[in-house]
């Protein structure tokens, strides 16, 4: 007696049907055969990671993507049809579907991505997603909504999705309503340049890994001891000489940005709601500099070239009318090449600097990014500077006290980025058989990355004064994109969902079960991730 097909399994069925004869021309299997094997694999509109702040789902209801489904976007919309256009040339190669992006309604199930209509609750940067028979329609107030829905409904395809030629199967969206949005605004990602280079193509690809769990800044460390990543034209040699063969630690790892190359970053960041903030550290971590220029030597002889990993013994000359002569001549050239609205000055472990120096030095510097439209990051030291509202600190102290300098800053206004080493940075190890990374900070396993609260963690930093989280990624050890990987997944993810999710919703073990399901995805991505013994990994 043949068993009875629910209305979904038919239309699975039909579609596989649909699907087979479109991308292959051979004859589709028997439809109890087909209605069984779809891509989602039992992919809930739970799943989703990071976990999003509602979820009802429609177990009567599945959406069904076919050869003829196209994606709609929001009339008149330039940035929606970018996003459409993205979110098309996530699904083609699987499906093997042409996909159709326009602003024309369509007869058959579909995509649309709609500006306006959604839950009032979802601000600047959430969305609605809702999926049934009709199709998966997905509301948000800005681009960056849609962007951010576009990835979780990317999940929601399941894991097959990722393959990079035509699979054969049916491909459904789960049934119900996704209403989300992040805690924090800032949610971002590092990734340091001047202790290794990385190329264009690695940054590129590492952009495209955490734009999949909403991560929305990228910052560049493009200057150190060690090497000077980014081109200035007024002081050429920075990067021949002080980014230019036998640079970066163990002397391996030269190169650097060129002006196109970063504006080509800069591009496709921002296709990808990704905005990059800039780090050129000062007034220590300058030996890069120092080294290439004698004039910036406070008696006018440069120091050898380091390519060790040692910290605290650079410094900019504080009463050289020369040294902010250079600095001003850096922002100025960074900020015109920028367009986000940060620029990172660094500030953290100036040990050969006074304090009465280092206030000095930064009462002069904080204001030159005012002075070209950018608003100042630094790592949280930059507080002692007594530092104006508009100066975000980067907190990444590992110890509970926190600081008082940052405390009275968050007094006067500020907003604080917290990134604390034993918990967000990604170079640490994940235990001691872990080859690549250092440990200084302690070991980070998956857990540990997860099992903390950015809203509370440092002492007199209220929830209301955190600006976000991100996870900084040096490259000490790290040689390329494999390094790279390795390091940040799974842990990558655990940040992201701390900056994303509502504190209620954090979770380790439905955490563990939702990043256990992302391994495969990683796999096919060709992405090489951590096997953290804490996950079971599906």
């Amino acid at each position: 007696m043949r068993k009875r097909l629910s209305l979904s399994a038919l239309l699975g069925a039909a579609v596989l049907a649909v699907s087979t004869v479109a991308s292959t021309g051979a004859a589709a299997a028997a439809p109890e055969e087909a209605a069984a094997p779809s891509n989602h694999g039992g992919t809930q509109l739970t799943d989703v990671l990071p976990a999003p702040v509602e979820v009802k789902p429609d177990e009567r209801s599945r959406f069904w993507l076919t050869p003829l489904s196209r994606i709609r976007t929001q009339p008149g919309s330039k940035e929606a049809k970018q996003v459409g256009d993205y979110l098309a040339g996530l699904l083609r190669p699987a499906t093997g579907y042409p996909l159709k992006v326009s602003s024309a309604p369509s007869w058959a199930p579909g995509i649309s991505l709609l500006l306006g209509g959604a839950d009032p609750r979802i601000g600047d940067q959430g969305y609605q997603l809702d999926s049934n028979l009709a199709g998966v329609t997905i509301r948000a107030n800005s681009a960056a909504g849609l962007f951010n829905g576009a990835q979780s409904l990317r999940q929601l395809f399941g894991t097959k999705i990722e393959a990079d030629t035509p699979q054969r199967t049916a491909w459904s969206v789960p049934g119900g309503r996704i209403v989300d949005y992040p805690r924090f605004g800032y949610r971002g990602a590092f990734l340091d340049l001047a202790r290794h280079f990385h190329t264009p193509d690695e940054i590129r690809a590492y952009i495209d890994h955490v734009a999949q769990y909403k991560i929305n800044y990228l910052h560049l460390h493009l200057t150190d001891d060690q090497g000077w990543r980014i081109q200035i034209d007024s002081w050429p040699k920075l990067t021949t000489v002080g980014g230019g063969p036998g640079t970066g630690v163990d002397g391996v790892g030269a190169g650097y940005l060129t002006k196109a190359d970063y504006a080509a970053l800069n591009k496709y960041a921002a296709e990808r709601q990704i905005t990059i903030v800039p780090e050129i550290d000062m007034p220590g971590h300058t030996n890069a500099a120092q080294s290439t220029y004698a004039e910036l030597n406070c008696d006018g002889i440069a120091p050898p070239p380091r390519t060790d990993i040692e910290v605290g013994y650079s410094s900019l000359c504080i009463d050289s009318e020369l040294t902010y002569k250079f600095v001003e001549d850096v922002i100025r050239e960074v900020a015109a090449m920028t367009p986000g609205p940060y620029i990172h000055i660094g500030g953290d472990e100036a040990h050969a600097t006074t304090d009465e120096d280092f206030k000095k030095f930064m009462e002069r510097v904080i204001p030159m990014a005012a002075k070209y439209g950018k608003k100042p990051f630094g790592w949280h030291e930059i507080a002692k500077a007594n530092s104006p509202a508009t100066t975000t600190p980067q907190y990444w102290w590992s110890t509970p006290d926190g600081d008082a300098a940052v405390a009275e800053a968050v007094k006067r206004g500020s907003k604080v980025l917290v990134s604390p080493a034993n918990k967000a940075y990604l170079d640490m190890k994940y235990d001691e058989n872990t080859k690549l990374g250092l440990k200084w900070a302690g070991y980070i396993e998956a857990k540990t990355a997860y099992d903390w609260d950015p809203g509370t963690f440092v002492p007199g930093v209220p929830e209301s004064s955190v600006l976000g989280v991100e996870a900084p990624l040096w490259s000490e050890t790290l040689r390329n994109i494999n390094d790279i990987e390795f390091m940040a997944f799974p842990r990558l993810t655990a940040i992201a969902e701390l900056g994303w999710s509502p504190r209620a919703k954090h979770n380790w073990e439905n955490y563990r079960d939702r990043v256990a399901k992302q391994g495969p995805r990683w796999t096919l991505q060709g992405i090489d991730f951590y096997r953290s013994p804490q996950i079971e990994w599906k």
